[in-house]
């Protein structure tokens, strides 16, 4: 009997995310899993290649990089010798992949399509995320106590940095303002900083502690931060910080992606779910069941396809588990 109670209350957590949610496969359906051979320990960020359909998995726990094809469903390079890869971000127009590594804070450059060494940067400690401003080809990685570095990867050079009150997690480029979002999780607060100026305000955070996921909907001009004590969507005016929703979210959040498209927020934690919530009053629309640790994830638009890194566990090899959204509203 209890094992009939524990299915019926697995289909029910599956398929009810809230009251008048569709069923959560009729949202986000797992198309495929890619087995990550002989990979333990954490994954922490991803990076895409659209014009060879190429993942990059940040096997921290492994010191390597894995190089994903996702249409044939396999890994077909992996770049080791690393010290505990957090961030991965690619240039296409370098054909160039940099690494963030936390425990050397080296930034090392790979070229494609081989993936020799290219170039590294010493940054000192802790580097971390990476974006990549596809309007100049720069990079921004996050490190240290405090700072983006702003990085020309054509040379492999440091160029400026952009100085910060803590250290930085998730980061969000602003094109229209020039602005750039920085979750400051131990300084319990937002950044709003000027790349040019260098001068920085603080959001206070009074939603919650632990804000490490960030996204931003640039059609409503809003920001998206997701926060772990207690866990919650926070969703902040981009013009001055004003608090705009606060739902319920999954637990230990790492990523959180806006499907413009849809009109949708993917949220994935590392209780082992993904979230959906729409982006008109931030209603949570399912609650999927997926592995325990599996915390960070990509949302691609040029193949509208959200891959989840899922670590290894007792139960589940690692894998980048492959989910295809539809047009299902969930009303």
């Amino acid at each position: 009997m209890n094992r009939i109670k524990r299915l019926a209350a697995s289909v029910l957590c599956v398929l009810l995310a809230a009251p008048g949610a569709a069923p959560a496969a009729e949202l986000l359906e797992l198309e495929a899993k890619i087995p990550l051979v002989d990979v333990a320990g954490r994954i922490d960020h991803l990076a895409f290649d659209a014009g060879r359909g190429r993942l990059f998995v940040a096997e921290l726990g492994n010191d390597s990089v894995g190089v994903v094809d996702v249409a044939a469903r396999k890994v077909i390079h992996r770049i080791g010798g690393l010290k505990n890869p957090q961030g991965v971000g690619y240039v296409p127009a370098l054909d160039l992949l940099l690494v963030a590594n936390a425990s050397d804070g080296s930034v090392r450059f790979f070229r494609g399509p081989d993936y020799a060494a290219a170039g590294r940067i010493d940054l000192g400690d802790d580097a971390d995320n990476i974006r990549v401003d596809a309007l100049t080809n720069r990079v921004y990685v996050g490190y240290g106590g405090g700072a983006l570095a702003l990085i020309d990867p054509a040379i492999a050079r440091k160029i400026a940095d952009v100085p910060l009150p803590a250290h930085p997690e998730s980061f969000q480029l602003d094109h229209k303002r020039n602005l750039i979002y920085v979750n400051l999780p131990d300084a319990r607060a937002i950044a709003v900083a000027d790349p040019e100026s260098k001068q920085v305000t603080r959001w206070p955070m009074h939603v919650g502690s632990a804000n490490f996921a960030m996204a931003l909907s640039e059609d409503a001009e809003q920001v998206i931060a997701v926060f772990r004590r207690p866990a919650r969507l926070g969703v902040f005016a981009m013009v001055d910080g004003a608090q705009v929703a606060a739902p319920e979210s999954c637990g230990d959040a790492d990523d959180v992606f806006h499907d413009a498209k849809r009109r949708r927020v993917y949220v994935s934690c590392g209780e082992g779910f993904v979230d959906v919530f729409d982006d008109d009053g931030y209603r949570r629309i399912a609650h999927i069941r997926t592995v325990a640790g599996a915390r960070t994830a990509l949302f691609v638009p040029e193949i509208d396809r959200l891959l989840l890194a899922v670590r290894a566990n007792g139960r589940e090899p690692a894998g980048i588990w492959v989910f295809r959204p539809n047009d299902s509203q969930g009303h």
